[in-house]
This record gives C-alpha cells, structure tokens and sequence, in this order.
C-alpha cells in the first residue's frame, strides 16, 4: 500500500468514526474520552467552586455532583429558600463537608452593582476561589418576528451582560493570583440555532464569541475556559421560559421522560468530566442532535439540505416533545 492510500483509508476511517461511533454516545467524542480515561470528578477536591444559577437545574444538579466530588461551593441565586434546599442535599450527599464548606449567596446576577460585594465575600469566606461557574439563565420561545425589543434587551442582560460583568470582576482576581478557570453553561442552540428561540440563541452564540475570545488573548495563561453546550436537558425550563412578551413567561411543565433529553444528572456528571480535565467547549445531547450539531459545524452544505428537509416542525419536537408554538408563518 502507498503513503496516498495509506492517508486515504485514514482519512475514511477517521469520518467513520464520527459519523458511527456518536450513535453511541450522549456527548462529544472528546468529551466521552475524557471520562474514560481523563481526569476524575474526584480531582477537583477542596477546590472553591461558585456557582450562578444553583438553585434549580443543571447549576441544581452540578452542585450535587462536586458536593460528592468533596468541593466547597458557594450557591447563588435569587431564591434562599431552594438554595438551603440545594445545600442540605449537597451536605447529605457527602458527609465529609461541613456545614460551612458550602455557602448559600443571594444574588440576583443582573444586578452588576452586588457582584463586587459578592465577590468579596466570597473571598472573605473561603479565602479563595477556583472556579467561577457561570450558570445563570433563561430560554425561550417565541416567533421571530414577534420578539419586543424589550426581550431581546432583558435576555442580554441575564444570559451575556450579567456572566460576562461578574466574569471581568473574578478574572482580574485569577491573574492576580495565577490561576481560575471560567466555566460557561452554553446550549446546543449556540452551536448550532434552533427554531423558535431567536433570542436565546443569539445569547448562547454571544457567550461563544466573549468566552473565546478570552481564551485566545490567554492561551498562555493558567486560567482556562470551558464552554458546556447541553442540547434538551430533564429540567423544567420551559416553566420559566421567556416569550416574546416582556415579563411573560412561558408557564408550562416538560416532559421529563423524554428519550431525547439527557438528565440533569448525567449532564452534571459530564460538567464535571469536562471542568476537571479543563476541556474548551463540549456538546452534551443524545445521538440524533449531537449528529445534527456535527453536521451544522463539520458539514454545513448538507445540514442545510437535511434542515430544509426535517424543518422547523420537526426540530421543535425533539426539542420540547411537543408543538410548544402552534403558529408557524
């Protein structure tokens, strides 16, 4: 066999890999690597770990995950009561942790003026902080051209304004310190946009742009990045999800039996997979998005052919399970 055909049958074989092997898989190649053979969770014990929208969710279920881990963790989010909530179970779940190893702080992220206070509390507390785990946010659904300016403003505010505000205030602490590492909660629609959330996921592609950026300005830097892309999650985000209206929120409970949605559990678990070995940016979604996402950034000619097939009908439900907006124009 010649050097040209050698380098054509790997080639073959790399694009086989990844057309077959995700199938298999709910989350990237990379990502399922590392858990078999990177860094464990285990690693990132004793380190300080905060984390923005801790009260429900994904920021819910991660907090449960570096508890077992042995991490401290300071929990924000605007409702104390399901944060002491989240903390008992965090304390229940590892008994090694003392009641002071994880702190409950208040905070509502849009409120820029708190995050210093915050911030120095936190430092006052524990001394130091790790990881900054930006958590917080919103989704939405809602027809493109009905969206009020209004919604795309507060949703700036939340999902990018807000991260990226508290984000400049603790990096300047990581470089004065040496070390930090941001941690981003994406979305699969910031990989790739899905119908009927313009705004959301033009808030998730924002956060790609800022967080990357950061990256590149400091590959040499030891404060790394990682950007955790979930498609549709067990969580009942939906409830309060925004829709084209100011102030309105969505209202309705999802389906969290659903076979295209990953649970809340198992995407914390790989959250934690990729915080501990510092990965860039991971996908997490079971087999039929995940393929959708590699089709939309490896091979963009034919995802649009294969979109233009599915539509936004189809796109919708395996999404939500449901026609979550009846009109379509």
């Amino acid at each position: 066999m010649d050097l040209l055909a050698l380098v054509g049958l790997v080639v073959i074989i790399y694009y086989l890999v990844y057309m077959i092997y995700p199938w298999f898989l709910d989350c990237d190649l990379k990502l399922a690597f590392y858990e078999k053979f990177g860094k464990p969770i285990t690693s990132l014990r004793g380190k300080t770990i905060w984390i923005t929208g801790a009260s429900s969710g994904i920021g819910e279920h991660l907090a449960y995950v570096l508890a077992t881990a042995g991490c401290k963790l300071v929990l924000s989010a605007r409702r104390k009561e399901e944060l002491e909530k989240v903390k008992a179970n965090c304390l229940q779940r590892n008994s090694s942790l003392t009641y002071t190893d994880i702190e409950v702080l208040v905070l509502d992220i849009c409120d820029i003026d708190s995050h210093e206070t915050a911030f120095k509390h936190v430092i006052s507390k524990f001394g130091k902080v790790y990881i900054l785990v930006n958590n917080a946010g919103r989704s939405q659904r809602a027809l493109w051209e009905q969206i009020d300016l209004a919604v795309d403003k507060q949703m700036f505010d939340l999902n990018v304004f807000s991260q990226v505000a508290l984000s400049r205030l603790v990096g300047k602490y990581f470089f004065q310190v040496g070390e930090g590492h941001f941690v981003v909660t994406s979305s699969a629609a910031g990989v790739g946009a899905t119908a009927f959330s313009a705004t959301y996921c033009a808030t998730k592609y924002a956060l790609h742009g800022y967080f990357h950026t950061f990256w590149i300005e400091k590959i040499s830097q030891n404060v790394p990045v990682t950007v955790v892309c979930p498609g549709p999650i067990q969580t009942n985000f939906l409830a309060e999800a925004y829709t084209e209206k100011p102030g309105e929120k969505y209202g309705e409970n999802t389906n969290s039996n659903s076979e295209n949605k990953v649970s809340a559990e198992r995407c914390a678990t790989l959250m934690g997979v990729a915080i501990a070995n510092k990965l860039l940016e991971v996908w997490i979604s079971k087999p039929l998005i995940l393929q959708l996402l590699y089709l939309r950034v490896y091979y963009p000619n034919i995802a649009i052919w294969v979109l233009r097939i599915l539509g936004p009908r189809f796109l919708q439900r395996l999404r939500d399970d449901k026609t979550t907006l009846k009109q379509e124009q």
